[in-house]
């Protein structure tokens, strides 16, 4: 039998003091996403010129902009698929 070697746990730490205390907002989120390909760069790009965009709101929000606005049905798609990944944050 082998003998188990001890590791200095230190070196496992995350350091949670680099963390937001609150979660970057949806709206906000996908604002940084104009380097993004596809349809969620192209809702950034059109989010980020919509002075009406919900900077603070949530999907819901974003949806009923989108449907304000008349959008097309891609960007619909684009914030389903957008609020999986900002969800996974």
């Amino acid at each position: 039998m082998g003998s188990l070697e001890r590791h200095d746990a230190a070196g496992f730490r995350i350091n949670v003091s680099e963390a937001p205390e609150k979660p970057i907002p949806f709206g906000r989120w996908v604002l940084e996403q104009t380097g993004r390909s596809g349809f969620l760069g192209q809702l950034a790009t059109i989010a980020k010129t919509d002075r009406g965009f919900p900077k603070d709101g949530g999907p819901d929000a974003v949806r009923k902009r989108l449907g304000d606005t008349g959008a097309d049905p891609e960007m619909f798609d684009a914030v389903d698929d957008a609020e999986l990944d900002w969800a996974s944050f």
